[in-house]
């Protein structure tokens, strides 16, 4: 049985597009008021219009790079200035770069890591004490089904991921005695601007059988969350993909992942 959230304000970063943009349509129709944020305000302008044409909802448009340093006290800072409990995070924001590790200028990767754990971090830390204090709130962290191995060409973001799924999970135990929950979303290939944005110019036949929409990754993630699961790999191909690698050699499984991401041996 889900929790009903009716009236509960969740904040979603990276809801310009893809999962985020799905997760903000999904909260919206179960009845939550929304905070949403990206470093695109006209994107973010055009979700808001979409949502309140079907839902009287309040909602808050916050553009915001929340790969600066200083963003995650900024956004802090601005929703306690307007009163707002933010009772569900989504901590989605996020991208991968594709290629080989040496090629990866240092300054791209540096931004990637600081938006994908650091301020993840920073952001859990900051909403999930009054989170504790009112003794309920949910929490969502994206990772990915590479969280799951060694992924040559996504290196340091299949990396990345392995430390949000662990840190999730991790949380989500100590929580265990309080009415707050954290999840862990790990969706394969999902139909979203990442492969673009990634630089991922191939398109294998790992990529065409698995990937899904993303709708249905925020719909099942949204689902789990709200039924305490500690993390959820969406689809059973992704799901039994997860399973088998991570009980092979970790070499095996990093040659594996390189071939179904498109870059020569």
């Amino acid at each position: 049985m889900m929790m009903d959230i009716k009236g509960k304000y969740a904040l979603v970063t990276g809801a310009s597009s893809g999962i985020g943009w799905d997760i903000s349509k999904i909260l919206a129709d179960l009845g939550c008021n929304l905070i949403i944020v990206a470093r695109r305000e006209d994107k973010l302008k055009e979700l808001e219009e979409e949502i309140i044409e079907k839902h009287k909802i309040d909602i808050k448009v916050i553009p915001v790079d929340i790969s600066l340093e200083k963003s995650p006290d900024i956004l802090y800072n601005k929703i306690n200035e307007l009163g707002i409990n933010v009772d569900i995070l989504i901590n989605n924001a996020g991208y991968g770069i594709h290629d080989y590790f040496i090629n990866i200028p240092w300054e791209k990767e540096f931004a990637m890591l600081n938006l994908l754990i650091i301020n993840l971090i920073h952001l859990t830390k900051l909403f999930v004490k009054d989170m504790v204090k009112r003794n309920f709130g949910f929490i969502l962290q994206t990772s990915s089904i590479g969280a799951f191995q060694p992924t040559p060409s996504y290196a340091t973001y299949a990396s990345a991921k392995s430390f949000v799924l662990n840190f999730g999970i991790a949380l989500n135990y100590e929580l265990r005695k309080t009415k707050v929950r954290c999840c862990v979303l790990c969706p394969g290939v999902t139909m979203t601007e990442f492969l673009k944005t990634a630089g991922h110019k191939k398109e294998t036949f790992f990529i065409k059988l698995t990937r899904m929409s993303s709708q249905k990754v925020a719909k099942i993630g949204i689902k789990s969350m709200l039924r305490g699961r500690s993390f959820i790999v969406p689809g059973l191909l992704n799901s039994i993909n997860a399973r088998i690698v991570s009980i092979l050699p970790r070499r095996l499984s990093a040659k594996i992942a390189l071939s179904s991401m498109g870059l020569p041996e």
